[in-house]
């Protein structure tokens, strides 16, 4: 007879398990560093989930910082799955976003079904590009990806500054001209008065309909399958007849063309401007969203929102505690993540191994 496998066996469980301990572990921690700065964890941590998860505001900062970072885990964790490091999607989104307003400033007249549709494309085409570069370098003469998208962020956001500061010039701030009204996305508080003067918008519904569209594409289609058995083994995927450079280059653009949309939430749904510097570093943070997530499309929604409410979180605990403070839990949870992942999985195999000795017994 075959034995039945334990609960705690299924590869989703632990998939599921892992990033759990890692956040708990870290919140652990992070309670020991708010007792030596001479502050209660228990009423820092009240405060930050009250005033992230407790009103209507809170919510609406929570999911306007938590869309971008499902655009650009998406983008990360896309290329994971194809054996890729992709460290540009700061450079990418800064294209993206850019593209977005510069086709947004002179589209004025175009009605909005064709405007919006237009400006989200013409983010796409910019993030989607600037992550075709490193692909195909990588693909063509083995340019390893990781330099490559660094060095871009720089040029992305050396081109944009640019562009910015000496074509538009626009006084007191850096940052273009408006987009055409017809190009923008509703906030929640046109329709709901709770969200009023929260910057949350439409945006956060491209970002689940791209969560969506990510997993179907590498789960359920022939492309994806190619994809995830280059990412396994790209020298198996090339006996078998798939193309290697193909699949690399594919997923870089697709990643790149995922953290264009940021755009959407900032510049259609939020200022209606690109702004120098307004992604803070969102490219970056997303490395340990789609770790987090496990690189599952679903897992970065949840990621995202966890990092969402730290960011924001971090401002609403500020009287209490340094800032500096949630940097420091941000960075315990990606070292949780990344260690704790194959200490959990042993340690759960031993305990299964014992547990099944013992009932044979």
């Amino acid at each position: 007879m075959a034995r039945q496998r334990h609960w705690l066996e299924h590869p989703v469980t632990q998939n599921f398990l892992v990033p759990i301990l890692a956040v708990v572990l870290s919140f652990s921690v992070g309670a020991i560093f708010i007792a030596i700065v001479g502050q209660n964890p228990i009423e820092v941590y009240y405060v930050l989930f009250s005033q992230t998860l407790g009103n209507e505001y809170g919510i609406g900062q929570l999911l306007f910082k938590t869309t971008p970072l499902i655009f650009t885990g998406l983008s990360v964790a896309i290329c994971f799955k194809a054996g890729l490091f992709n460290i540009g999607a700061e450079g990418q989104l800064q294209i993206g976003a850019f593209l977005t307003a510069l086709v947004g400033m002179y589209t004025f007249g175009v009605p909005a079904y064709l405007e919006v549709p237009l400006l989200i494309l013409a983010g796409m085409v910019g993030g989607g590009i600037w992550g075709f570069i490193p692909g195909y370098l990588k693909a063509k003469t083995g340019a390893h990806e990781v330099i490559n998208t660094i060095m871009l962020n720089f040029v992305a956001l050396a081109l944009v500054s640019y562009f910015a500061t000496n074509l538009f010039n626009v006084p007191a701030t850096v940052h273009t001209p408006p987009i055409a009204p017809s190009g923008k996305i509703p906030r929640f508080d046109a329709f709901l008065s709770g969200f009023e003067g929260s910057p949350v918008n439409f945006s956060i519904f491209i970002a689940i309909a791209a969560c969506i569209f990510v997993w179907y594409y590498v789960q359920r289609t022939k492309l994806g399958y190619e994809l995830r058995v280059v990412g396994l083994n790209s020298k198996a995927a090339e006996y078998g007849g798939i193309s290697v450079a193909k699949n690399l280059i594919l997923s870089m653009t697709i990643g790149g063309a995922l953290a264009g949309l940021v755009g959407t939430n900032y510049v259609m749904g939020y200022k209606y401007y690109f702004e120098e510097g307004f992604s803070a570093e969102t490219g970056f943070m997303a490395i340990a969203v789609a770790l987090l997530g496990n690189n599952n499309p679903f897992g970065v929604i949840l990621a995202a929102l966890l990092f969402g409410m730290l960011e924001y979180g971090g401002l609403v605990i500020n009287t209490m505690v340094p800032k500096e403070l949630v940097n420091i839990l941000q960075a315990i949870v990606i070292i949780f993540v990344i260690s704790s992942n194959k200490i959990f999985r042993k340690t759960l195999n031993n305990f299964l191994k014992t547990r099944r000795l013992s009932i044979e017994q």
